[in-house]
């Protein structure tokens, strides 16, 4: 797909689709699409000044009622013919403004991204942030859940599960894979290589290069299908186009997918480890003579991260599930310490390419169940940070963190154990995200209070059947 850039382009470009709908795209706060759409005579050139108004009283984290009128603006850059539609239909990406002030809307997380770009351009450190994330995700054939009074329940299930070696089917094929057994096995184990690549096909239509798709370790269904890095900005846009494709792609096969961080006990769950590296004047910034090959300001912003990791937990791990993931000891990396290679630390440095220009970082903390632009921001500026006010990351550790002695491991820092403890930490450090206006203490204040009254001390209201099984017989 060529490049659009401009309202005419958008335009020639419906016409020559056969356009009959304009989809108009914006995310909420807490990181979901939200969409509305009008018929194709209503987007001329002017729409992209005029924008089309919308009730932002009812979009979670937005205005108040009292003043929910608002109104999204079209981006031309962002056209896209929608893959999955019956009827022809063009998407365009949008952004928020006040109607009357016609400003950016401050709450508005794409907006937030364009500040953070925006930030590292201004501090004269680089020009660009590359941002590469790895977003597992698991596609299962049946899916039930409920949460009542008087019940609660879910369960999932699988043609290839573990936990369906046994099952009664007429004729049952065998070919299960075990818990922690779904790396890279060829079919017929792997039952989801056609669905990946129709998905990886989509991609490429959409405009999106696909470098790698494979099944990941997890039973049931677990998946990582990875696109080359984009700016920070660009990643965010499509992160979201990813996560509509791999969705609407499974439920047209029959089946469903999802991005929750932990779906199942006693698998891997899935996270979204992140790579970034920072460019100027289209050299790379993270290359050099020190530990891992890295440059002082590839270090120093390894040391931004790690200081300031467990407040941006609260924007990189956003929901109480993440924390099912996070556990010490068992699959997700939960020590705050860096390493080449080693994929028990927070943040590796890969050694797969010795080319400056492959020269990066990966936080393997994160998953993909919150806010891209949030997250990939806080990440961006939690980084600036560190080479701002050269903070070091101590020493790094090459050993398999997973296998020390708690004496070993005593006086390293972890990630928080719970979403109520990554809010708190994101209440005390959040100065830093506040730079250059990039986030605001209303976005951070709304953030917090939104995740703790809907979702800490909803969870923390309701029994759980593990309960059940522990205290019903107290």
């Amino acid at each position: 797909m060529s490049e659009i850039k401009t309202p005419r382009e958008v335009i020639e470009l419906a016409r020559a689709k056969g356009a009959v709908m304009v989809d108009l795209r914006f995310i909420d706060m807490p990181g979901v699409w939200q969409h509305t759409t009008v018929p194709i005579h209503r987007l001329d050139e002017a729409a992209f000044e005029d924008g089309f108004g919308f009730d932002g009283s009812s979009i979670r984290g937005y205005q108040p009622i009292n003043a929910s009128d608002m109104l999204i603006l079209p981006d031309p850059t962002s056209a896209k013919m929608d893959p999955f539609t019956q009827h022809p239909t063009l998407v365009l990406i949008c952004d928020i403004v006040d109607p009357i002030t016609r400003e950016s809307y401050a709450r508005d997380p794409r907006y937030i991204a364009k500040k953070a770009a925006a930030y590292l351009k201004q501090t004269g450190i680089a020009d660009t942030a590359y941002i590469g994330p790895e977003a597992e995700f698991f596609v299962f054939d049946d899916v039930r859940y409920a949460s009542t009074p008087n019940a609660a329940f879910y369960e999932v299930d699988s043609v290839e599960g573990a936990w369906n070696s046994g099952r009664g089917d007429r004729p049952n094929l065998g070919y299960k894979i075990p818990h922690k057994g779904g790396y890279f096995p060829v079919m017929p184990s792997d039952t989801l290589m056609d669905l990946r690549t129709d998905i990886c096909q989509i991609l490429m239509e959409l405009g999106y290069e696909v470098e790698v798709s494979h099944h990941e370790v997890a039973t049931g269904g677990q998946c990582e299908i990875d696109t080359k890095f984009l700016d920070l900005l660009s990643m965010g846009d499509q992160l979201m186009w990813f996560k509509y494709v791999v969705k609407n792609a499974a439920r047209r096969a029959g089946k469903v997918a999802t991005f929750m961080p932990k779906p199942m006990y006693d698998d891997n769950g899935s996270g979204m480890h992140v790579h970034q590296s920072l460019w100027k004047d289209g050299k790379p910034l993270f290359a050099g003579d020190g530990y891992g090959g890295l440059s002082q300001t590839a270090l120093h912003y390894i040391g931004g991260l790690l200081k300031h990791a467990p407040a941006i937990c609260a924007l990189t791990n956003p929901t109480i599930n993440s924390y099912r993931r996070l556990v010490p000891g068992f699959e997700a990396p939960v020590n705050l310490a860096y390493s080449s290679r080693n994929r028990s630390a927070s943040i590796r440095i890969p050694t797969y390419s010795q080319s400056p220009k492959a020269k990066r970082l990966e936080a393997r903390f994160p998953d993909s169940s919150g806010n891209p632009y949030l997250a990939f921001s806080a990440l961006l500026m939690a980084g600036l940070d560190g080479i701002q006010n050269q903070i070091d990351p101590g020493d790094p550790f090459d050993k398999d963190l997973y296998a020390l002695s708690p004496e070993e491991l005593e006086g390293v820092p972890t990630v928080p154990g719970t979403l109520a403890e990554a809010l708190d930490c994101l209440e005390r450090d959040h100065e830093f995200l506040l730079q250059g206006d990039v986030f605001t203490k209303d976005v951070i204040e709304e953030w917090i209070a939104y995740k703790r009254e809907n979702e800490v001390a909803v969870f923390a209201q309701r029994p759980t059947p593990l309960e059940y099984e522990l205290y019903f017989a107290t």
